[in-house]
């Protein structure tokens, strides 16, 4: 069986509180982006274990500690599910804060539901794809929703950015988001997301933050660039998305003449 996982990207972010389990409680809004997907096949073997192989962007991490080896090795812990063999093509790049790898472990935890018949229900599907990472419980139902806590807690949101044009960038630099979370002055205070989203995209601009991107501008100054370049363009609003290092803009119409020598997309949302 094949999934094709998409990405997303973040309108807004508040980083908002330290956990006492080391975590940072935050708020956000996380939209899927369908145009831009990996790619993920899974069929049974008859070996034990899985039969890990990929392609298209370079993996640089041993099999076992990708999160879709991961996935799979939480599902036969759970079930005692027999081996298979299984494929990645990656598309959506890494580093990025687009969430590609949270996507990719959802969507190993789906296709091994139906392969194996588990009849696991949304809850618990969410539930063991936290065990891999905060974002996974968006890419569960993958529909627009407001985030809160670690991530983890999703509240669905009427947003529709149907007919906007998106331009998605992606520099030659990855951002540690360790690094990044450490970097955070818990001090300020921003409006609700879900507040500013229901004011308008026109307000956006000036009220829609994302608070990581004081810290990785500093130590980058070519993202903020990239972030200006998209507002010069005529974007309507213009973001990193999660802890970056992925820059996006939105616009009313295609943009004309904007040309980036690193990796970029455009999509019709």
């Amino acid at each position: 069986m094949i999934s094709f996982p998409n990405c997303k990207i973040n309108l807004g972010l508040n980083v908002i509180s330290k956990r006492k389990d080391g975590y940072h409680n935050i708020e956000t809004c996380m939209v899927p982006v369908y145009g831009l997907k990996d790619v993920v096949e899974i069929i049974r073997s008859k070996n034990d274990g899985v039969d890990f192989t990929t392609s298209g962007k370079t993996i640089d991490c041993p099999s076992e500690k990708n999160i879709c080896v991961k996935a799979y090795r939480l599902i036969q812990e759970k079930f005692g599910i027999g081996g298979v063999k299984m494929h990645l093509h990656k598309n959506i790049p890494f580093g990025a804060g687009l969430g590609g790898g949270s996507a990719d472990a959802v969507a190993v935890i789906k296709l091994l539901n139906e392969i194996y018949g588990l009849g696991m229900d949304t809850g618990m599907t969410r539930k063991l794809s936290l065990m891999l990472g905060s974002d996974t419980a968006f890419f569960v139902e993958n529909v627009p929703a407001v985030c809160y806590g670690r991530g983890d807690i999703t509240e669905k949101i009427s947003l529709d950015l149907t007919g906007y044009f998106l331009v998605l960038v992606k520099p030659d630099v990855s951002v540690s988001t360790a690094e990044a979370y450490g970097s955070i002055d818990l001090k300020k205070t921003n409006k609700p997301v879900a507040e500013i989203l229901r004011n308008g995209i026109d307000t956006w601009e000036y009220n829609l933050v994302n608070d990581f991107e004081d810290y990785v501008f500093s130590k980058y100054p070519e993202l903020e660039d990239i972030k200006s370049q998209l507002y010069d363009a005529g974007a309507v609003y213009a973001s990193m998305s999660g802890s970056g290092s992925a820059i996006y803009g939105l616009f009313e119409t295609k943009p004309e003449g904007l040309k980036f020598e690193i990796e970029n997309y455009l999509f019709n949302l």
